[in-house]
């Protein structure tokens, strides 16, 4: 239900349209993270609103995996101690973070940001698979893994993936089925992940 602000709220108002527009939040709790806001200091609503600018200012994508970094290359890519001849593919950065948290991946990342989706117009060229590709030209990785998510969208992502790599001469692997069919990763739990890292198999 949209919040229809009246001049006397039209500041509360448009701030709980604004945090209702962000995913997981309905009208009722970001009314409730409006009205926090509201009664606290005025340090905190500053800190707030800084660490948002910063966070759109500072942020930018690597140039080589294309993860959220504030230095380019990421800290990951100029890791001397990541294993460079395994790359691994996920649609989002915070999956990244998942995968990470397990502490039994070594390689490297490259982020999508998406999945190939044909009923919502997303194709091959909306995400960054041409950036992927220039990665794989200079015969460094010897093995790719799809750790896209299980879902209709992952699968034909790392279906067409499998399609464009496997002509280069690269091994390409699949996360195992210890994920349920639908899950994404940022949601698995650490022993899933490394389960499905440890026994992955050739796509």
């Amino acid at each position: 239900m949209k919040f229809e602000p009246t001049p006397a709220t039209d500041a509360i108002g448009k701030l709980v349209q604004e945090f209702a527009k962000l995913p997981g939040i309905g009208p009722k709790s970001a009314q409730r993270i409006t009205f926090y806001l509201l009664r606290s200091n005025e340090e905190q609503a500053k800190a707030l609103a800084e660490a948002l600018l910063s966070l759109k200012q500072r942020i930018n994508l690597c140039s080589i995996c294309c993860n959220v970094t504030e230095s380019d290359p990421c800290p990951l890519c100029q890791n001397p101690q990541r294993e460079v001849s395994q790359v691994c593919i996920v649609e989002q950065p915070q999956d990244i973070i998942a995968l990470e948290h397990t502490g039994v991946y070594k390689g490297l990342y490259h982020v999508l940001h998406g999945a190939i989706s044909p009923t919502e117009g997303v194709g091959a060229s909306d995400i960054r698979i041409k950036e992927m590709l220039a990665r794989l030209q200079n015969n460094t990785v010897k093995e790719v893994i799809l750790a896209t998510n299980t879902n209709m969208e992952g699968e034909q992502t790392a279906m067409y993936l499998s399609r464009v790599i496997t002509p280069l001469g690269i091994k390409v692997t699949r996360l195992a089925r210890g994920l349920p069919f639908g899950t994404e990763l940022e949601y698995a739990d650490d022993v899933t992940l490394t389960r499905a890292l440890e026994g992955r198999s050739e796509f």
